[in-house]
């Protein structure tokens, strides 16, 4: 039997602040069903009339709730599941924690942020946040539990759906075959959207032609399919390779093919390539329409057009006569990002500087934590930007990307919070997902706010305590 989920906060005005809920209380059932994770929680909570079993103090007791459905308990977990998190079976040569430095390869001799070694393979995270599992550690009561729950969608990673070649891509021979499971899904009317990572020789070519006809004959259960570069660090120790701009190239055309009978059938785009894989081949980004159901946007499909149409908006709020006026502006602003989006970036950033009427520093940072061929702006770590930013004329604040933060958007993989790289650098340090933001941050009146901010830190005013 589940321990139930540890609460951390109770919503005030809530029906569990009205019924004595507490931070510290652990809720072990629901209407006589134990809670294993959130999904439970959400699903059992849905009627009017519950009978809540909660544990304080080593002590249990019941609690008997009558409420409107629109009434929310109002309580936090500490966590997504309570029972502790699915383990990964499979070897994927691949897999980003596989190829995660030992504390012996690092200088500090300390591993990197906690979560980034965490092999999971759970399915309720797919469900709940969008995680990509393999389908390959699911019991027969995990199925059963789908299909009554109606967790949909699930993000599969399906790499193949040549079984042979998909159990040489997981290094798990166990694996079981991959379209009856997606097929029992569709029986469940279970959505799914799937991601192909292509490795190099193995599952590119005719596997991955073979690939795309299979799983374009499961739609409407497949709704979406993701082709992404496998993606490799220094600390890889499988027999890997990453894909050539020329290969790159020819998963674009293949793509490109599919389109006319895709919009003819589906009317939407369904075979999303990934934006690295445009960036690699040296292709432009399709415009918006293509990118016409985001569940792949976390999976890097659409990042740069969002980013490309968001400056499009942002830029016609900067006018040089609008900053002229405010010397804190006129030492600049400093952009950084990865190697991999670094074209489109410094044009961004050579546009910024002439509208906006003052400077506009890129800085690219190589990868040398990881390695140079980690390329994308999410993986940077927090020593790397400092040692590239170090000695440069920053200017008034340096904006880093969003996604090199954890989800609190405080800490990078090798654990520097924002404060720490603002004191090391000696400005102030912002994250930044978009164009937009920078400029907000920009404006003259933000800016002033933020140095009267420091100002009263660093005893220039009065301060109420």
């Amino acid at each position: 039997m589940s321990a139930g989920g540890l609460i951390v906060a109770v919503e005030p005005g809530s029906v569990g602040e009205e019924v004595g809920l507490e931070p510290g209380d652990r809720l072990v059932s629901v209407n006589g069903h134990p809670l294993r994770d959130l999904v439970d929680y959400h699903f059992y909570t849905a009627e009017e009339e519950l009978e809540l079993v909660v544990e304080r103090g080593g002590v249990r007791y019941r609690l008997e709730i009558e409420r409107d459905y629109d009434e929310s308990l109002g309580l936090e977990f500490d966590g997504i599941v309570f029972d502790g998190l699915r383990q990964c079976n499979n070897r994927c040569p691949f897999c980003f924690v596989q190829q995660m430095p030992r504390p012996s390869d690092l200088p500090s001799g300390r591993p990197l942020r906690a979560s980034l070694y965490l092999r999971d393979d759970d399915y309720r995270y797919s469900f709940l946040q969008g995680n990509f599992i393999t389908l390959t550690n699911l019991t027969e009561e995990d199925w059963q539990r789908i299909g009554e729950q109606r967790l949909s969608p699930l993000y599969v990673s399906i790499h193949a759906t040549d079984d042979a070649v998909r159990r040489h891509i997981l290094g798990n021979p166990q694996a079981p075959a991959i379209l009856p499971q997606l097929q029992r899904l569709a029986e469940m009317d279970i959505q799914v959207h799937g991601q192909i990572v292509l490795w190099p020789g193995v599952n590119d070519g005719e596997t991955l032609r073979r690939s795309i006809v299979e799983l374009f004959a499961l739609w409407p259960t497949v709704q979406t399919l993701a082709l992404v570069p496998v993606g490799l660090t220094r600390y890889c120790r499988g027999p890997l390779r990453l894909l050539r701009p020329d290969e790159a190239a020819e998963v674009l055309a293949l793509a490109d093919s599919w389109r006319p009978r895709l919009k003819r059938r589906l009317h939407k785009t369904w075979l999303y390539p990934s934006d690295e894989l445009y960036l690699l081949a040296g292709r432009p980004l399709p415009e918006a329409a293509f990118y016409d159901d985001p569940a792949q946007l976390e999976n890097g499909v659409g990042l740069v057009r969002r980013l490309l149409d968001d400056w499009a908006r942002a830029k016609t709020k900067l006018r040089p006569g609008r900053f002229a006026a405010h010397k804190a502006l006129l030492s600049g602003i400093t952009l950084v990002c990865g190697t991999l989006i670094a074209p489109i970036m410094a044009g961004i950033a050579a546009e910024f500087e002439r509208l906006a009427g003052f400077p506009v520093r890129l800085v690219v940072v190589t990868n040398h934590l990881l390695g140079e061929t980690v390329t994308v702006s999410g993986l940077l770590a927090g020593k790397d930007v400092i040692e590239a930013l170090r000695g440069l004329e920053l200017g008034q604040r340096v904006f880093i990307p969003r996604s090199m933060l954890d989800a609190s958007g405080q800490v990078t993989l090798d654990d520097m919070t924002v404060p720490t790289l603002s004191q090391e650098l000696g400005v102030p340090v912002s994250p930044a997902s978009l164009m937009s933001e920078v400029v907000t941050a920009c404006r003259p009146e933000t800016i002033h706010a933020k140095l009267g901010h420091i100002n009263k830190g660093k005893g220039g005013g009065k301060e109420k305590r």
